[in-house]
């Protein structure tokens, strides 16, 4: 399976900002890229049903944001493919592994390939 989400996701510092500006900031954040990312998630009628590696591929137009800040936002769309019914749980029974890697000068936005172990 795989599901490009054409956005510019927010770093670990973002999140964390907006944590600290006020109580309700980083939640309120974390709902809203959750819900855009699960917009993306509409034409996907996959189940997971085993346990799954997801290859990230992290498209960013410059080299500013370091590496982990902008991995960080795998959480967001793991919390959104379970929101969407895509994923049932993110815990150890499903995901066996992730891959990282980064591409730049090619516009901003993630590809997640999720791929079966079993398969």
């Amino acid at each position: 399976m795989k599901i490009e989400i054409p956005l510019k996701l927010p770093s670990l510092n973002e999140i964390i900002s907006a944590n600290r500006s006020n109580k309700y900031a980083g939640a309120n954040k974390k709902k809203q890229i959750e819900t855009d990312i699960m917009w993306y998630l509409k034409p996907v009628r996959e189940k997971i049903t085993e346990p799954v590696v997801i290859h990230f591929t992290w498209y960013e137009k410059t080299k500013k944001r370091d590496k982990d800040n902008v991995a960080s936002s795998k959480k967001l769309i793991l919390d959104a493919l379970q929101k969407s019914g895509i994923l049932p749980n993110d815990n150890n029974n499903y995901i066996a592994g992730f891959t990282d890697n980064f591409v730049y000068g090619d516009g901003d936005k993630v590809v997640i390939e999720i791929e079966g172990i079993n398969s």
